[in-house]
C-alpha cells in the first residue's frame, strides 16, 4: 500500500492516477475524500496536517509515502508532521515533494525554506527517502486563463527570466518511479523541462496554440514570504536544465509546447 498525501493537488492528482494504472493500491489522504471519486484498487481517508491523530491513521499500513504539503503560508509544520506520522507507523519509505533551489542562500534569504525543514526532517527520520526538487510546474500558466480569455495580459513575476519549466505529468511520473521501483534510496532529483523558457515565450507559445495574441506584463512584487525565490529567479538562477527527468524515465522531458497542445482547453 502507498500513501499520497496531497491526493487533490496537482502532483498527488496524477501520481494517484499513475499508481492505479500500474495496478498498484494506494491510499489517498485528502482534507475532503468527497472530492475523490471511487477507483479500484483506491481507498481514500481523511487526514489535516495539523491533527497527527489523522495522518498516523493514514500512514499506518503504508509501506512508502509520498509527502506533498502545500500550505498557505510557508510553514514545516505539516511536513515534520508527516514524517513524524512515518516513522511512529513503521513506513518503510517517504518520497518528499520539494522545490528547485532548495537551501540556497540568495537575497537575504533562504530559498524554500520551509522544504528545507522538511528535508531536513526526512533526512533525520531514520526512513528510506528520495527528495524531488522540481522547477516551475507548466500547469502554473491555467492562473492566466482568465486574463487570456478577457484578452488580459498575463503577469511575469520574473521580469522576463527564462525557467526550465517542467511538465507535472513528468514529476508525477518520477514519482511513481521512486515509489514503486529501486536504486532512489537518498536520491536528490531536480527536474526540468527540456529548455529553460521565459514567460513571455510561454505567452508566445500559447499564443499560437490558442490562435491568439497573449501580452505580457511585468507582475507586482511579491509577498515577503515569496520574494528571495522570485528575486533568485528573475535574477537567471533558475534557467537550469538537468537529465534527472531522462535518467528516471528513459525518455525525454515534455516541452511547454507539448503541455500547451495537451492543455488548450482550458484555456
Amino acid at each position: 500500500m502507498i500513501l499520497v498525501t496531497g491526493a487533490t493537488g496537482t502532483i498527488g492528482r496524477l501520481t494517484v492516477a499513475g499508481l492505479l494504472a500500474r495496478g498498484v493500491p494506494v491510499r489517498a489522504m485528502t482534507r475532503d475524500p468527497r472530492r475523490i471519486a471511487p477507483a479500484d484498487g483506491l481507498e481514500v481517508v481523511a487526514g489535516d496536517f495539523d491533527d497527527p491523530g489523522s495522518l498516523r491513521r493514514a500512514a499506518t499500513g503504508a509501506e512508502r509515502i509520498l509527502l506533498v504539503t502545500a500550505p498557505p503560508e510557508p510553514t514545516e509544520r505539516h511536513d515534520v508532521a508527516m514524517v513524524d506520522a512515518a516513522v511512529r507507523a513503521g513506513a518503510g519509505a517517504v518520497v518528499k515533494l520539494s522545490a528547485i533551489g532548495t537551501g540556497e542562500r540568495y537575497a537575504g534569504g533562504v530559498i524554500g525554506e520551509w522544504h528545507l525543514r522538511g528535508e531536513e526532517a526526512l533526512r533525520g527520520s531514520g526512513l528510506s527517502w528520495t527528495i524531488l526538487r522540481p522547477s516551475v510546474f507548466a500547469s502554473n500558466t491555467l492562473w492566466w486563463a482568465p486574463a487570456i480569455r478577457a484578452g488580459a495580459p498575463v503577469p511575469d513575476p520574473v521580469d522576463g527570466a527564462r525557467q526550465g519549466v517542467v511538465d507535472p505529468r513528468d514529476v508525477a511520473a518520477v514519482a511513481v518511479a521512486a515509489l514503486t521501483g529501486t536504486g532512489h534510496d537518498a536520491a536528490v532529483y531536480t527536474l526540468t523541462g527540456p529548455a529553460p523558457v521565459s514567460v513571455g515565450e510561454q505567452a508566445l507559445i500559447l499564443g499560437e496554440v490558442l490562435g491568439r495574441h497573449v501580452a505580457v506584463t511585468t507582475a507586482p512584487p511579491p509577498a515577503a514570504a515569496w520574494a528571495a525565490g522570485i528575486a533568485w529567479s528573475r535574477d537567471g538562477h533558475n534557467a537550469v536544465v538537468t537529465d534527472d527527468v531522462s535518467r528516471v524515465l528513459g525518455r525525454a522531458p515534455a516541452s511547454f509546447r507539448t503541455w500547451a497542445a495537451d492543455h488548450r482547453t482550458a484555456f
